[in-house]
């Protein structure tokens, strides 16, 4: 982040401190919410729910740890390892156990003493969901909704790239002509959603930060193909408009990794969405202010009926 962008972020960190919308909790990418941010939150999360209803969707909720095996099964750690929390737990005996405040009163590192547990951060709100798939999914596929907090080692003084995070997520299994359809569907539904808003919000197509050279040829790939687009809002200042909500289709990725079929034997295919939840909230804020009461009747009206 040059200097120029690296103040900019930093200043509107300070304005939604300084407004009650966050709360400094010491390490980068990682603070509180106020009342009012949660309040809006909570709102926004509510209206998508309100439009995925008529879909007939299920819910489900997920912790924020999931089976390691997951990322593991996905080719995760291949594509984004820079962004993986992995879960480490001491199991020693009580001997062992005194060298970790030893050693933190020495002022020495002490991770060495721990080790790797069988869960990790969920980096991504549909991960969890795609193992209880497993087997032959009904003839119409399966619709799902999810609210989920999600992890991705990204420390910046950005206030919109956030290590732990919040995404409503909609997730479609089935044949490939109906997933398609339904993340096309939804791509416009989503960008009339933010929109509706008054957010000046700008549909893309994109690609995922994959790690490495090889991930430069996967990115190209995805950005060939149009698997994934994204909506991006202007948040901070003097820096490109930010990411709020992307549509993406997997094709057979996740079908074939959890042996999800459709009824004929072929692997199904899957398409999710994802709200990130506190990017738009700050977008709100940073369009119409940091009091919602004072917000335009129509955006007050969508979000508080």
């Amino acid at each position: 982040m040059t200097g120029m962008a690296a103040e900019s972020a930093v200043a509107l960190y300070d304005e939604f401190v300084k407004a009650g919308l966050l709360i400094p909790a010491g390490p980068l990418g990682a603070f509180g919410r106020g009342a009012v941010f949660e309040q809006v939150l909570d709102a926004f999360d509510a209206l998508i729910v309100r439009r995925a209803k008529a879909d007939g969707v299920e819910s489900m909720t997920f912790p924020p740890v999931i089976d390691r095996q997951i990322l593991e099964r996905t080719g995760y750690l291949e594509g984004f390892p820079d962004l993986c929390g992995a879960i480490h737990s001491f199991v020693g005996n009580e001997r062992e156990a005194r060298a970790i405040p030893k050693r933190i009163a020495d002022g020495e590192p002490w991770g060495d003493l721990l080790v790797q547990t069988d869960v990790v951060l969920n980096p991504a709100a549909c991960y969890p969901f795609y193992p209880t798939c497993r087997g032959t999914v009904p003839a119409a596929g399966r619709q799902v909704t999810m609210l989920a907090w999600v992890y991705r080692q990204e420390p910046s003084l950005e206030p919109t790239r956030m290590r732990a995070f919040r995404v409503r997520e909609l997730v479609r299994v089935g044949n490939p002509t109906d997933v398609l359809a339904w993340r096309d569907s939804w791509r416009d539904r989503g960008f009339e959603l933010l929109t509706s808003l008054g957010l000046a919000a700008t549909l893309e197509v994109a690609a995922d930060p994959f790690f490495g050279r090889a991930g430069k040829m996967l990115a190209e790939g995805q950005l060939e193909q149009k698997l994934k687009f994204e909506v991006v809002i202007p948040i901070l200042p003097d820096r490109p408009p930010t990411a709020c909500c992307s549509f993406n289709y997997h094709q057979q990725k996740f079908g074939a990794a959890f042996d999800i079929l459709l009824p004929n034997g072929d692997t199904a295919h899957t398409a999710c969405l994802g709200f990130g939840l506190e990017r738009t909230v700050m977008a709100l804020f940073r369009t119409h202010g940091a009091d919602p009461s004072q917000w335009p009747a129509p955006v007050r009206a969508l979000l508080w009926p």
